[in-house]
Order: structure tokens, then sequence, then C-alpha cells
């Protein structure tokens, strides 16, 4: 591997901008989140597309909020404009547990540090910049601001917030993955200073004397509307949902005050060739030297591995990845794919096991409508829900293909799959013979070669009823598909295990289906690990079902666990074969009147 120079990685300091013999930048970028060169981290992904464009880029990661502010002064004024993001990760799921206490450790922070981020870092760091230069234009994205474009439910405050956009007094906030938006920004405001409100995937403020509305507007209730009226909270979402994964989507208005927020539409999805252009440049795939002999954990866990697609169909209600990502699977080519993992060989401590071999769903590349004209007619926001849709092409041979190609390279000695594996796309039955055929050699060739010991898989729940809210197949169909792995791992002679994820206190999830999943997981022998409470997050379907008490899509009524006790209540049957837990778990029962569980849970067999 070549030996590195302070100037392969984009400055960060004064120092550094001198050693490029630049004068003055055009772009200064905000994040924070530590500054990791490599294709999984947001910051590093817009300032190597700026660099791209031939514009002097510099990041200041995690800049100090609290002093004198001389991270905000060091760099001066950029020529063009500053840009925000609050990191890869929203700040206040990465600062805080689902019960509201502080987090152990910061993943995008050296050594795990917790408090080298404010709360809400985008508002803080745009209204400091906004502050000490007023006259230069802030540009806010990355999840935080993405999903908060709209008046959203913020758990963390208990409180329905406006736009971002207006909290934070930014100029222009880009939604989902930045890279188109930002080069057209930056093309126009080099050739004119003025912020352009016409680029697609943008938002922004204006007064609403100022607003012009144009035909295909689709108008929300506004915030205040909301703030009266949770049902009209919950109805507003159903758009903001169905616009997001269109692939022609209409602009949204929502007033706010005195004043106007405009969603632009999306772009199309991008194309493979735009896709591996951004995985392409010049990343040094390594932390800044800033941060040597310090620990970056999320970098630990990424540093050996490849991301493949962009993009889920699932719709799972509780996930963030199709409001931010989109619907619309976006493959790397073979030959990217390729030039990156020949790149990860060369690292001096690579001993020849990639990690993941993955994406948002590890088992969707390639995968895309077989008439493409019905997807953009298309507004459901799952293509696999309720159930897999007949226009869905699930042929696994473009990934089997990728996999192949991979293990056969020099200094590959295994390849693991570590992102989740969507069995319900295994388990489908194709008109095809070839894909259905295609999907049996995946399925044996994931459990034989690709398993590290243990394989992730999210069933999420036991109750069915819980599982169609969650978009998440039924969990017979996780009966078989464990039934699948284990044949295959006796018929090899294979020690692995299935790692299943569970949710509690998702919305319309009771006491009672809780009970009934600790007697279910016990039946199949789980002792569960990876379990998680529900945390309602900005712009998700299950949060605004949480939040409002109605379901955004058929506005009935539904119940959700929403006190420490009723939370608690239900976790706790997730650990059912605990002693401590033993004696709450049987009151409970009884509480609910399902006596007839605790013998199935505590009889001696």
């Amino acid at each position: 591997m070549k030996e590195h120079n302070l100037t392969d990685w984009l400055p960060t300091t004064k120092k550094e901008v001198e050693l490029r013999g630049w004068d003055e930048l055009d772009v200064i970028l905000f994040s924070g989140d530590a500054y990791v060169d490599h294709p999984s981290f947001g910051a590093a992904v817009i300032g190597r597309i700026l660099e791209a464009q031939g514009l002097k880029v510099a990041i200041v990661p995690q800049p100090n909020w609290r002093d004198d502010l001389r991270d905000f002064k060091k760099l001066g004024k950029p020529r063009l404009f500053f840009g925000i993001s609050a990191g890869c990760m929203d700040s206040m799921v990465n600062k805080y547990t689902a019960n509201k206490r502080l987090r152990s450790e910061d993943a995008y922070t050296p050594d795990g540090r917790h408090d080298m981020r404010p709360e809400y870092p985008t508002i803080v760091y745009s209204q400091i910049l906004k502050k000490l230069y007023p006259d230069v234009p802030v540009i806010i994205g990355g999840i935080e601001a993405s999903l908060r474009r709209l008046t959203h439910y913020d758990y963390w405050q208990d409180k329905v917030r406006q736009s971002i956009l207006i909290d934070s007094g930014a100029d222009l906030l880009i939604y989902g993955m930045g890279e188109k938006p930002i080069t057209d920004l930056c093309r126009r405001m080099s050739a004119n200073p003025v912020i352009p409100t016409d680029i697609l995937q943008t938002a922004y403020v204006c007064k609403k004397e100022e607003f012009k509305s144009g035909e295909n507007d689709l108008r929300l209730y506004s915030h205040e509307e909301c703030l009266k009226d949770k049902k009209k909270q919950a109805e507003n979402f159903r758009h903001i949902e169905e616009e997001s994964n269109k692939y022609a989507a209409q602009r949204i208005i929502q007033e706010s005050g005195k004043k106007v927020v405009v969603v632009n539409p999306p772009y199309p999805p991008m194309t493979q060739g735009e896709l591996d252009m951004s995985f392409d440049l010049p990343y040094t795939r390594l932390p800044h030297p800033k941060y040597k002999n310090k620990r970056i954990p999320a970098y630990d866990m990424i540093k050996f591995s490849v991301n493949l697609h962009r993009g889920c169909f699932g719709g799972c209600a509780f996930c963030t990845i199709s409001a931010h990502q989109g619907k619309f699977i976006v493959s790397r080519s073979k030959e990217s794919i390729l030039k990156e993992v020949k790149a990860i060989t060369e690292m001096p401590d690579f001993k020849g096991y990639l990690s993941d071999l993955g994406g948002p769903s590890a088992n969707m590349y390639a995968m895309r409508g077989k008439d493409e004209s019905m997807c953009r007619r298309c507004k459901r926001p799952s293509c696999i829900h309720p159930k897999v849709c007949p226009n869905l092409n699930t042929d696994h041979r473009p990934l089997l293909d990728i996999y192949h190609a991979v293990d056969a390279l020099p200094g590959i000695k295994k390849s693991f799959i570590g992102s989740g594996v969507r069995y319900d796309l295994l388990l489908h039955e194709s008109k095809d013979p070839a894909v259905n055929k295609s999907t049996q050699e995946y399925t044996r060739e994931l459990i034989m070669k690709h398993v590290s010991g243990r394989l992730k898989v999210a069933p999420e729940h036991t109750s069915d009823k819980v599982l169609y809210v969650m978009r998440k197949p039924p969990f017979e169909q996780f009966e078989r598909f464990k039934k699948i792995f284990d044949r295959i791992n006796t018929e090899h002679n294979l020690r692995q295990q299935i790692i299943p994820y569970f949710i509690s206190s998702h919305p319309g999830c009771t006491s009672e289906d809780m009970a009934e999943l600790a007697v279910i997981t016990k039946r199949l022998d789980f002792h569960l690990e990876q379990v998680q409470d529900f945390t309602p997050t900005p712009m998700t379907v299950a949060t605004e079902a949480w939040y409002t008490g109605y379901h955004p899509y058929t506005l009935e009524p539904i119940f959700s666990a929403k006190t420490q006790k009723e939370k608690l209540a239900q976790r706790m049957f997730f650990f059912w074969y605990k002693p401590e837990e033993r004696k709450n778990i049987m009151n409970e029962l009884r509480r609910i009147g399902r006596n007839d569980l605790i013998d199935k849970l505590y009889k001696k067999r």
C-alpha cells in the first residue's frame, strides 16, 4: 500500500490549506463526525465529489461549539457556502438510548467519547455560522436535516417541531443522498452567487407573501394545524412518504407561521455510472492522521466491508433508509466493487477476511422492476409488503456473480455477509424457474460460505398483527427459513447460529403480543440477545403512529406502549430466561389474564 502524505486527505486546518498552496476555499464543510476519508462517511463523500469538480474544499470535523468558537473561524469565509452535516447517524439516536439515557460511547468519535458533538448539531453549527458570517450561505444536509425537513415529532423533546430549516436559520436543505444536488448547486453558484431555489432534492423557506404556488404542488396541513390536531399530522405523513418513494414526485408545500417551507421533488435514481463515480473517488480509506493511535468504533466496523448498492424497497415502518436513500435500488458495477476490494487487500492489517459484502439489505443487489414504466406510476412504499410485487425481479444471479468474482481475487480468504438478509426474498416463488433456482443457490451458498458463525436476520416480532403494522412478513416465513438454515448446517456439519433481531413497544404491540413472543422464541430455543425497544425517529410511519395514535394510512386508532412502565413491561419478555425477570413476568401475565402462558414459560419439561 502506498505511503500517504498529509495532503492526501482534504484539509482540516489552516496549515493543511497552506500546504496545498491555496489562499481561498470554495466550500467549508462542518461535520458532527470525526473525519474518516472513506465512502461510508458522508462528509468525505461530499468533500471528494466537490474536489472532483475542481473546487477547493476543507472539512472541520467535530468543531468545539463551547469555547471562543475558534474552530468556526479558523478557515475564514468560503467563496460559495458553508456545508453542515450532523453526521452519518441521527445525532439524538447516536447520543441516547430508547430510554433517553446517555449512550456509553459515540461510534463516530475518536475513542468513542460522547461529549464531542452537541444535541442537534445541524441547528447549533448553523446558528453559530450565521452569527459569525451573516452574509455567507449555509447549506444543511445529512440524515439529521433530511428527516426533519418538514413538521415532525421529536421524541427526545416530546414535541412536534417545525422544519429544521426554520430552527437552524440555514439557507437551503439538501435531503437524501447529496451528490447530485450539491454538484448542481456548486455549478450554479459558481456562475451566479445567488442560492437557486429550483434544484431537485432541496428544500428552502420563504415568506408567505413571496411564495409562488405551482399547479403540481402538494399542500400539507400547516405546522399550526398539526400542533392542534394529531390526525392531521398523521395524514400529512402519508403524503410525505409516498412522494419520497415516487419516481416523479410533486413539490411539497407547508406553511409554518409567516413562512412557507418548500420541498422540491427528488432526483430520479442515480445511474450505475454516477454511483460508481462516487465510490471510485481517491479516498485514502483511513481516518485523518490527527486521530493517530485513537480508535473510531464506526470505522473499525466498516474498515474491511464493501457497500454494493444504495436504496431499500423493504419499506419497514420503523426504518428511515427509504426516506433518505429511496426505495429504488442503484447498484455498483462489478468493476467498481472489485476495484474497492483490491484496495482493501492492499491495506497493511488486512488478513484476508471481508467483514461484509452488503448494503442496506444484503440481498437486493441489482433488483428492480421488470417493467420500469409500472415503477414510474407506483407509489407503494414497499415492493415486498404485504406481498412481493409481481413486477419485481428477484433474481439473485447478479449477486452470486459478485460473490464469486470477489472470492476469486488473490488475497481474499473469505467474504462474509454482515448486513441483514431479507429471507422473504429467499422464500419468494417466482414464475420464472431460473430465478427460483438462483434463489435456492444463493441461500445454500450464503449459509455454506458467507456466514461468520452467526447470520443476522430481522423477523422483528412473532405476532402477525404487529408484523403487518411493521410491514414485515408473517413469522411463519422466519420459521421456514430457520428450518432451511438448520438443514443445510446439519448436511454440511456446520456449527452456525441464526441471530434474530426483535423490537418491543412498536405501535400495535401489546404486553400479550410480547408474552406470546417469549413463548414462541422459547419453543425455538432462542435466548435473545439482539433486541431493542422501539425508538421513535423522525420521518417514519411507526413514529407518526406512535405519537399521533393513528395509523397514517388508515387513520384508524392504534395502541402504543408509551410510558416507562409500559415499555419495560414489554421489554422484559425478551429475557424470560433470566431468573431476575421471572417474578415480574408472572405478575404481568396474571394482570393481563394469561395465566396459561406461565406454564408454557416456566413449567419443567
